[in-house]
């Protein structure tokens, strides 16, 4: 059966838009570069935009909005609304609506950007053809009551038009009149957009197809530090899937991710606050969960004759975590225990509780570092086994 393109499906506007928006930039914006070279006003410009945007939408329209990994105070969602319009990626409500809707459903059907039907499907497909039925927005009821939000849905196309193309033509005219006004309309407003959209675009698709799991395989969401470097810090997508309510996306201090760094400046700006951290021994877990995972594995079409020792390795391991697992549950509980205890008649010795709580808290953690490690260095013994094995059959 010869392929067709569902005509009555396709969204003319998105469609027109996307396509357009692309054409341009590949057409008319080599085109100025060549006639008009590139200067440094342009090029900041340009850099500028796509990062005021791209911030917006990884910062106020998925971690904020979508996640509520922080709370944030007004100039903070204003900005983000404004210049996350300007990205031209759908008013905030709907954004966070498929958004929610693919963390539920992800791989199945219900999922808008379901990898499981193509590469092509999840990158920009979903966006150029209606979804039918249309789902509802009945999954942010919260965000309808935000002003904020609501003005920007009912305002969205003027202040897209405004914000993405408007200011950057109004501020290169100042610059060079005309000629700056077209470069700057071109370059930060057309090329700009194409960029971020792309940008966030490859989150839905590459990161479902590239990169690591190293936390779960419970879903398709990858790790890919190279594309964290082009998304500010979004590539990092097995640990967002698996932890989708903490405000970092690369949880390891020296993981690239500009919109936790940005977060935790506005913190210490007193701009946000409340922000949500996935607890350490929990993440370790999870890590320890997947590298017995993945060690199944290779047991499974290994040799028999090894699975029993190995076995026998990984459960002294697996005993030593979870007694550390035990006792960092039986530690919260006391510390929860005695801090309602003491809240009411004690409060001036909530402070110091807190802080023995921390203490015995890093030591536990230590020790759970610890066995991990232990246990990480059993296992590349057991797969040393396995491949010396292997090699003398």
């Amino acid at each position: 059966m010869p392929f067709r393109i569902p005509t009555a499906r396709i969204n003319w506007t998105n469609s027109s838009f996307l396509i357009g928006t692309a054409f341009v930039t590949c057409t008319a914006v080599p085109l100025y570069l060549w006639h008009f070279g590139l200067d440094a006003f342009q090029l900041t410009l340009f850099l500028a935009f796509v990062i005021g945007t791209g911030l917006s939408i990884t910062l106020g329209y998925h971690r904020l909005f979508a996640h509520i990994a922080f709370q944030a105070k007004w100039p903070v969602r204003l900005v983000t609304l404004l210049f996350g319009a300007a990205a031209f990626e759908n008013n905030a409500l709907a954004w966070v609506s498929d958004h929610r809707r693919h963390h539920k459903h992800v791989d199945h059907d219900d999922d808008p950007y379901d990898i499981s039907k193509g590469f092509w499907h999840a990158h920009i497909g979903w966006i150029l053809f209606k979804l039918d039925p249309e789902p509802p927005w009945d999954n942010v009821n919260d965000l309808r009551k935000d002003p904020l939000v609501m003005w920007q849905v009912r305002w969205y196309v003027p202040i897209a038009v405004g914000v993405g193309f408007v200011l950057p033509a109004a501020l290169g005219y100042l610059y060079s009149g005309w000629a700056g006004a077209l470069g700057a309309f071109l370059l930060a407003g057309v090329a700009r957009v194409t960029a971020v959209q792309h940008m966030t675009f490859f989150i839905n698709s590459l990161c479902h197809t590239v990169g690591r799991q190293p936390y779960s395989d419970r879903c398709s969401a990858r790790d890919s530090w190279v594309m964290a470097l082009f998304t500010f810090g979004e590539g990092y997508h097995n640990y967002h899937h698996e932890f989708q309510h903490d405000y970092r996306n690369g949880v390891k201090w020296w993981q690239w991710d500009p919109t936790k760094w940005t977060i935790w400046t506005l913190e210490k700006l007193g701009l946000v606050e409340g922000l949500r951290r996935v607890p350490e021994e929990k993440i370790l877990l999870s890590q320890l969960a997947d590298t017995r995972r993945r060690l199944n594995a290779r047991l499974a079409s290994g040799h028999p004759h090894l699975n029993e020792r190995l076995r026998d390795m990984l459960q002294r391991s697996d005993a030593k975590l979870h007694q550390l697992g035990e006792r960092w549950a039986a530690l919260k509980s006391e510390y929860a225990a005695k801090a309602g205890a003491l809240k009411a008649e004690y409060a001036e010795k909530a402070g110091a509780l807190k802080a023995e709580y921390a203490e015995r808290a890093n030591t536990q953690l230590a020790e759970a570092r610890a066995a991990l490690a232990e246990m990480r260095r059993e296992i590349a013994a057991a797969l040393s086994l396995l491949e010396r094995a292997g090699a003398t059959t």
